[in-house]
């Protein structure tokens, strides 16, 4: 069956009655990629058994599409050619529409088949003469094209009793018009209205539910019963039973992948590495960046390294900032106890990647707040001077826009004015107002 949009686009061709027959064949074959032109046809053919569904015109796009799908291979190999054939020598179609099909199979009027497909399907019906074409026969035609191929594929018993998509309406008489009247009923979901001229959205609605299956018979079967599972004996778990299922990423995962680094990295989060054993977690992660998934840490975790070896964490969270989980590292770092070595990782974080606006905003109102919470006045001085000096330095470098926390940055440096590095914050703060 075709979407939506391919049954649009098929019956904007089949309805270009006005152009040459082999620009339509080149618009089809760019508006449908390979593997869905058998479906296209398939349609094709089954709207094609009506004999008044589709008009003259678009009877005759049809057939050339039919055809030219498969024109690079022997005719032979051609799945419609049986169709072909038999629609050329059809009694109860019109001269004209038998002539078109023996031209485009090449058996009649020589190179003219060439020539035909550079007419429109106007030109072509206006233009035919009768007495310029002798029609072949079923068996010759059969012969030329369809000799050498099984004629008829094997059917199951299913399909054999299985209905056909499209069936005639038993109430239009068999001469009428079929520019003017209703196309015929299809028992396909599509639902033309008996007596409406909206007969371009009933084929379209048609196409959207056209197969070559047919309506087979529903072959009612009990379901069997379910055996009781024995001790020992492993369930079978159906996803529509709503189970959970959890995925294990370390399955099948190379444990002695990054064995090194993650017992650098063990060590780091216990105490200080020396600088040989820092260069080495550096070259590691570096020569293969995804060891970071594979060296033991995790959020909980990071405010000991960040504490232990700053310039390890910051390598580290370098390398996850691809992470889903990179916004719990994120969370974990803001919330932890304000230290000099956590903001040494942030300021380090800000001039290597490009972190949150959000996350730095926070990490700069939770450092004013440990500042103003703090009772040791010796600790609260120290702390203050780390903050100052971390806030010129984001500013300076124009990692954070000042103009965002103004008023709250500058009333940390009013209320400890009495410290210089406060005082100079604040004189800053002024040259950018």
């Amino acid at each position: 069956m075709l979407s939506i949009e391919e049954s649009k686009n098929l019956f904007a061709l089949l309805d270009a009655e006005s152009k040459p027959f082999d620009e339509i064949v080149a618009d089809y074959l760019s508006q449908f990629a390979r593997e869905a032109r058998f479906r296209v046809c398939s349609s094709l053919a089954v709207l094609l058994e009506d004999k008044v569904l589709l008009k003259p015109s678009q009877r005759l796009v049809a057939y050339a599409i039919l055809h030219e799908t498969y024109s690079s291979q022997p005719s032979s190999l051609n799945p419609f050619i049986s169709l072909l054939v038999n629609a050329a020598t059809d009694d109860a179609l019109e001269e004209m529409e038998m002539a078109f099909i023996q031209l485009l199979l090449g058996s009649i009027g020589g190179n003219s088949n060439k020539e035909v497909m550079k007419q429109s399907a106007v030109d072509y019906i206006k233009g035919f003469d009768s007495s310029s074409y002798v029609l072949l026969q079923h068996e010759q035609l059969q012969k030329q094209h369809v000799d050498g191929l099984q004629s008829e594929s094997y059917k199951s018993i299913f399909q054999a009793a299985a209905v056909k998509n499209v069936i005639p309406d038993p109430d239009v008489p068999l001469g009428f018009d079929a520019n003017s009247s209703e196309p015929n009923l299809s028992l396909t979901g599509a639902k033309p209205r008996i007596g409406s001229e909206d007969r371009d959205s009933a084929i379209i609605g048609s196409l959207q539910n056209l197969s070559l299956e047919g309506l087979g018979p529903q072959w009612i079967r009990p379901v069997p019963p379910m055996l009781p599972v024995l001790d020992g004996e492993l369930m079978w778990l159906n996803p529509d039973n709503n189970h959970e299922l959890l995925w294990d990423y370390g399955m099948c995962a190379d444990t002695s992948r990054g064995a090194a680094v993650r017992d650098l990295i063990a060590k780091a989060l216990k105490g200080p590495l020396v600088p040989s054993q820092q260069e080495q977690v550096v070259l590691e992660l570096a020569k293969d960046p995804k060891l970071v998934y594979h060296c033991g840490l995790t959020p909980l975790k990071l405010p000991e390294l960040v504490e232990h070896n700053p310039l390890i964490a910051v390598e580290v969270l370098t390398k996850l900032m691809n992470s889903p989980e990179i916004s719990e590292y994120f969370t974990v770092l803001v919330n932890m106890e304000m230290s000099l070595h956590s903001m040494e990782v942030v300021n380090r974080l800000t001039t290597a990647v490009n972190l949150p606006t959000e996350f730095v905003h926070m990490y700069i109102t939770n450092c004013i707040s440990s500042c103003e919470n703090i009772k040791d006045k010796y600790m609260q001085n120290r702390l203050v001077r780390l903050v100052c000096v971390f806030l010129q330095s984001l500013i300076r470098n124009k990692i954070i826009n000042v103009h965002d926390l103004f008023i709250e940055v500058q009333a940390f440096c009013i209320e400890f004015s009495r410290i210089r590095e406060a005082a100079g914050l604040f004189r800053l703060l002024k040259t950018l107002e």
